[in-house]
Order: structure tokens, then C-alpha cells, then sequence
């Protein structure tokens, strides 16, 4: 035809709409989870509806050019040679891992947080947020906690001056509550479910928020708690089921 092959080009694929729709929704998680992957992209899209697999989803997430959680520090595996006795949850509110963070305000005054996680639906059932947190300020917790849920048969945490206190012991022989099972001195993986959910609330929490005050603190903590990992966020243990779907009575394991 008397042109140079080097002009020749092939037409431009014309994007579908169920595709631009799809990459939208894409924008729209990474932006409103900023610490989410495409992993998380991708059970949240079934959870949805969409009909998409997973390398379709990494395909346009990669091309989107989304964020992604920067790699993390494999974390230090529990001993397997049965030398940790442990407690393991077979129903919701059988056994409550109990555990402090802390972090500050913009004025760099402290914040602790005493965050208790259901271990059988890894429900977040309180997030308690004060300038500092004694023995007397946990069993209010659990107090109200009882209130709404029934009594835990045991209680895991380390053996901080808070956990060990007489109060909480006393609390315990008051209520349903069998005992405390307290993990060794130095050893957090006995606190799995503790660890993996402070992990994840530093991460995607408490790295992306700016705090002025300790009640403003508690107020965005109490929303995420609703909002966040509990009731929205998939999770993978659970067959992607949300803590909350897996808390509900009659849920399958």
C-alpha cells in the first residue's frame, strides 16, 4: 500500500464498561483503606457481588498503580513442641484475649489503649482509650462487656500489674468466669489472637490518625471498631466472613 510498516499501529482496545466500573471500585477501596492490598481488594469485590477472580483483580490493581502495605517482619512462630498449654476457643465468648497498645497525641502526652478480642470469631468487643488504664479500669470494662455478652470461661493476657491485680481475680470468682490464662514473661505469640489484631489496628488505625485528645482518641477508635475490622473487613480465617457473621449464633466454624 505504499506505507512504512513503522506506521502502522494496532487500535486501541476500547475499555468496557463493566471494566472501568470495576477499576473505579478498585480507586475507591485503596482510597478508603489506604493499608488494604489487593488480597483484601478482592474478598471485599466478592463479598459484593462482582464476578471476578483474583488475577484479574491483581492485574488491574498493579496497573492502577495502588498502594500496597509496605512488607512486614515475619512474626516469631509459637513453639510446636507442646511445651505452650493452651486454651483453645470452640465457641464465641469461651475464651477473651485481653491486651494493652499505646500511642499519643499530637502533644506527645501517652495514650494506652486495652483492646479485648473474642479468640473463636476474633470479634473486637472494646477498645478503651485513657491516659492510662489500672486494674479497676479493666473490670469496668468487662463489666459492661458482661452486661451485654455472656461471661468469658477464661481470660488470656500477659502478667502486667493490671491483669494480675487482686481486682481482676476477684472479678473473675464473682462472675463465670473459671480464671485467667496467663501466657509466659516474654512470650506474646501465646497471645496470638491479641498480637494479630494489634497488628492490624496499629497498622491500619493508629498510623493513619492524627489524635488532640484522648476523648477524641476513643470517639475514632469507637467508630473504626464499628466500622473497621469487626463488621466490614473480611477475614480469611473465617472463610471470608467478617468477625461479627462469625460471632452470630448457629455460625459455623
Amino acid at each position: 500500500m505504499g506505507q512504512n510498516r513503522s506506521t502502522q499501529r494496532h487500535p486501541a482496545k476500547v475499555v468496557s464498561i463493566e471494566e472501568g466500573k470495576l477499576r473505579h471500585r478498585l480507586r475507591e477501596i485503596a482510597a478508603e483503606h489506604i493499608r488494604w492490598g489487593r488480597r483484601m481488594a478482592y474478598r471485599l469485590l466478592r463479598r459484593e457481588g462482582w464476578s471476578v477472580n483474583h488475577k484479574r483483580v491483581q492485574r488491574l490493581w498493579r496497573e492502577e498503580g495502588l498502594q500496597r502495605p509496605i512488607s512486614r517482619k515475619r512474626k516469631r512462630a509459637r513453639p510446636a513442641d507442646g511445651s505452650v498449654r493452651r486454651h483453645r476457643a470452640e465457641h464465641p465468648h469461651q475464651v477473651w484475649a485481653m491486651d494493652f497498645q499505646f500511642d499519643a497525641t499530637a502533644d506527645g502526652r501517652r495514650l494506652k489503649f486495652l483492646n479485648v478480642i473474642d479468640e473463636h470469631s476474633r470479634l473486637c468487643l472494646a477498645i478503651r482509650v485513657g491516659r492510662r488504664c489500672k486494674a479497676k479500669d479493666v473490670v469496668a470494662v468487662l463489666e459492661e462487656l458482661t452486661s451485654v455478652y455472656p461471661a468469658p470461661t477464661f481470660i488470656r493476657s500477659d502478667n502486667g500489674p493490671e491483669f494480675i491485680a487482686q481486682a481482676l481475680r476477684d472479678w473473675c470468682e464473682d462472675s463465670d468466669t473459671t480464671s485467667t490464662a496467663y501466657i509466659e514473661p516474654g512470650s506474646p505469640w501465646e497471645n496470638g489472637f491479641a498480637e494479630s489484631f494489634n497488628g492490624r489496628f496499629r497498622d491500619e488505625f493508629l498510623n493513619t490518625e492524627l489524635f488532640t485528645t484522648a476523648p477524641e482518641a476513643q470517639l475514632l477508635a469507637d467508630r473504626w471498631q464499628t466500622q473497621g475490622l469487626s463488621t466490614f473487613r473480611p477475614h480469611s480465617a473465617l472463610q471470608g466472613r467478617t468477625p461479627l457473621e462469625a460471632a452470630q449464633p448457629g455460625a459455623a466454624a
